[in-house]
């Protein structure tokens, strides 16, 4: 229940009268300077505590913002993860691009496992590509190898490439057709 409203330029209150109705009283010369009223506690329970504070003279201001970079991805991946499942015949290889590092992993979505995975931050990885400031192109090429490498070794051959929400582009697009060049089909 609201305890004050806005009257065309003139300020109200409402205060609740015995027969518990809402009564509305004008206070236009009474509370014109005040910004913010709050309510006392009555016998009429907990809705009108005296820590609720309406304020007065400020209209509803509702703001719409862009999504951030990082939301947009989220709701691209929701978006394929319905269309795009792992089996175990043909399991996904799912794809993630940090600032710093790439990752890439073969997930079995019906048994929830990984199978297989490669990333930047390998130790043998770190020290053959000498990566400091981030991954590059190469570096995506050479974890597209490693991760086709690792699951032919496994006997899977068949992939469903999830690239995670980021655009097939760049360090994504290297990676996968590195990893179809080391043999896996998708």
């Amino acid at each position: 229940m609201a305890s004050m409203a806005m009257v065309t330029g003139t300020m109200a209150a409402l205060s609740l009268s015995s027969s518990s109705k809402l009564v509305a009283s004008s206070c236009s010369s009474e509370f014109a300077s005040v910004k913010s009223f709050s309510t006392a506690s009555t016998a009429f329970g907990p809705f009108l505590s005296a820590s609720r504070t309406v304020r007065l003279n400020e209209p509803l201001r509702i703001e719409a913002r862009e999504p951030t970079r990082r939301e947009t991805i989220k709701v691209r991946h929701r978006r394929l993860r319905r269309k795009l499942n792992g089996t175990t015949e043909r399991p996904r290889l799912a794809v993630f691009r940090s600032n710093k590092h790439l990752y890439a992993q073969v997930i079995d979505d019906t048994k929830q496992h990984t199978l297989a995975s490669s990333s930047t931050l390998t130790k043998p990885m770190r020290e053959e590509l000498g990566i400091t400031s981030g991954p590059t192109i190469d570096a995506a090429k050479r974890v597209g190898e490693e991760i086709a490498k690792v699951c032919l070794e496994k006997g899977i051959t068949q992939v469903a490439f999830d690239r995670g929400g980021f655009v097939y582009t760049g360090r994504i697009q290297a990676l996968a057709e590195a990893a179809r060049e080391g043999g896996l089909v998708f």
